[in-house]
């Protein structure tokens, strides 16, 4: 049952038989007795993709129901012992996760010393049933549609650049002045990617010429220090250089609406003790600081 779940959510006999540890050919064998069992066809295979027959649906629907159910079983068990144990594996954005995130994790880690943890960092959007991903840690201002997710912070964008460059180059008052300035975009795939900006009271995307563009966050705010232009980049990598008075904010008063910073899970199926005590842990660990 749970390879037959796992083959109709991957969609491929090979990314099942890979995630689970076990050769393709075995998959491919339970899965023709499982058929050959309850006497239906439930999937349609083709060299590159495994398809759902109209009772392979309706058998997934029952069987998630069913697992759920076993695993809600087991991890009732568990809390009796008062234990939480088990596999974990989380995608994490790179900058955030490890400024951020890789502290909290750690100290989770030894309040829970039977929970393992696999870290995945990545700036891309990933498709988390997939990638056998537990729990994605994502700061965004555009949930999927139907994503199931639990807010546990914000985040600010600011615009800054450095004393040197705005000393010589001058302090834009507008975001309509980017136009003249050499500005280092974030973009994780390599496309003109806007600057958000709220001007009249609404909020307008703008699309500055750029004099470098990368995939890394970091990396722009060095090149800001440096004097290479202006830069927009999260609160939580600017603070530093900020601090330090390598880096001056400018146009906050057109500064765009927080972005959030949330958890998302693969689906609405019972969600794990473990999974349920991290996102807990995060989002106290995230809350916004009272003054």
């Amino acid at each position: 049952m749970m390879m037959f779940v796992k083959v109709a959510e991957l969609a491929s006999f090979s990314a099942a038989a890979e995630q689970l540890g076990i050769g393709r050919s075995l998959v491919t064998r339970q899965i023709a007795s499982l058929e050959m069992y309850l006497g239906a066809k439930l999937m349609v295979r083709t060299t590159r993709h495994v398809s759902l027959t109209s009772a392979g649906h309706a058998y997934l629907e029952k069987c998630r129901e069913i697992l759920g159910l076993l695993e809600e079983a087991e991890s009732v068990v568990m809390e009796e012992r008062s234990t939480l144990r088990g596999r974990l594996r989380i995608s994490l954005p790179l900058s955030f996760g490890l400024r951020r995130l890789v502290p909290l994790l750690n100290e989770f880690c030894r309040r829970y010393p039977e929970v393992k943890l696999a870290l995945d960092f990545s700036d891309r959007t990933l498709n988390l049933a997939e990638e056998g991903i537990d729990l994605s840690i994502r700061i965004t201002d555009l949930l999927a549609p139907g994503a199931i997710v639990r807010k546990l912070g914000e985040c600010r964008l600011l615009t800054v650049a450095s004393p040197a460059y705005l000393a010589e180059h001058g302090t834009p008052r507008h975001p309509g002045e980017l136009e003249g300035h050499a500005c280092l975009t974030y973009s994780p795939q390599m496309t003109n990617r806007p600057w958000t900006y709220m001007i009249n009271g609404e909020s307008e995307a703008l699309y500055p010429p750029f004099r470098l563009q990368a995939n890394n966050g970091d990396a722009l705010a060095e090149a800001a220090v440096s004097g290479m232009g202006i830069t927009v980049q999260p609160d939580f990598i600017l603070e530093h250089y900020i601090n330090a008075g390598q880096l001056q904010v400018i146009l906050q008063a057109f500064d765009a609406s927080p972005l959030g910073i949330y958890a998302v899970l693969p689906s609405t199926r019972y969600m794990p003790q473990r999974v349920r005590a991290l996102i807990e842990y995060l989002s106290e660990q995230l809350a916004p600081q009272e003054p």
